[in-house]
């Protein structure tokens, strides 16, 4: 795995503050990391990045003393109240003052018009600033799938914004039943990164589970039932990757964030080497 970048995802590790998160992950070998600017849910517990200058520097100082890069910054939520150009022009400038080339974005919308209209403004916003907006598709969200998520991104590519792009995540992949046809379709350059975790068991009934899993119970790279070597088959070969694995039964068991990163990065290696081999 040595020609991809991989990277440490904040959902991974989220009781770390952004300083000690780069510490982790350096001290666990990874390449970069994934910062998150705004909370994902009003309940979780969040480090004021984007308002807190004094933590802003240390994690800029934490970056520099360790060489890691940021490779992404979230979440980016596009609902029907939002306003791309007075919700988020600092927070994609402080993305592009920490070094980040990549920007989650979730689709929190079910005009789908809208969402369209909204993710032409963040990617018009985000170009001069060297970003890449990526849509993730999330079963529980506006975006239900990849083949939304291919629609959404192909018409705001239309309309001359290339630095749209598209974010799949193994877990939402497979909880959304998408197909690794439908993958194929999608142009490789819309695929800047991946996020890669693994999940075991059957698709849920229940959506409340599905999301359960998603922020707590992830498993790491091979641990699961994800055909992970078919998946990563069929994406570019040395596409970056994020690991957001949160593992929160692990962390009530007292395994410490750095083991857990350790852990995530060892299965990780293990799986894409076994792929590589493969093929």
């Amino acid at each position: 795995m040595h020609d991809r970048t991989v990277s440490l995802a904040a959902l991974t590790v989220l009781e770390l503050s952004p300083p000690a998160m780069v510490e982790v992950a350096a001290r666990a070998g990874y390449d970069g990391v994934g910062l998150r600017l705004i909370p994902a849910t009003p309940e979780e517990h969040h480090f004021p990045l984007a308002s807190d200058a004094a933590l802003l520097r240390q994690t800029r100082e934490r970056l520099r003393d360790t060489g890691l890069n940021v490779v992404d910054i979230e979440i980016l939520r596009l609902k029907p109240e939002t306003r791309v150009r007075e919700d988020f022009p600092r927070i994609l400038e402080i993305g592009a003052e920490l070094g980040a080339s990549e920007v989650l974005v979730a689709g929190n919308d079910d005009d789908e018009a809208r969402t369209i209209d909204n993710f032409a403004g963040l990617c018009e916003l985000a170009k001069p600033l060297g970003l890449h907006p990526h849509l993730e598709f999330m079963p529980w969200t506006g975006v239900k799938n990849l083949v939304e998520a291919h629609h959404i991104v192909g018409a705001v590519r239309e309309a001359g914004h290339d630095n749209a792009c598209l974010l799949v995540d193994a877990f939402h992949f497979n909880r959304s039943a998408s197909r690794l046809e439908e993958l194929a379709e999608v142009p490789r350059e819309w695929m800047r990164y991946l996020q890669l975790c693994d999940v075991a068991g059957p698709i849920p009934d229940d959506m409340a589970e599905i999301l359960r899993e998603a922020r707590q119970e992830r498993c790491f790279p091979g641990d699961g039932d994800i055909d992970l070597p078919a998946l990563l088959t069929a994406l570019p070969r040395n596409l970056p990757l994020s690991l957001e694995i949160p593992t929160e039964g692990l962390r009530r068991q007292g395994i410490s964030a750095l083991e857990r990163a350790c852990l995530a990065l060892q299965k990780a290696r293990r799986g894409v080497e076994a792929c590589s081999a493969d093929t």
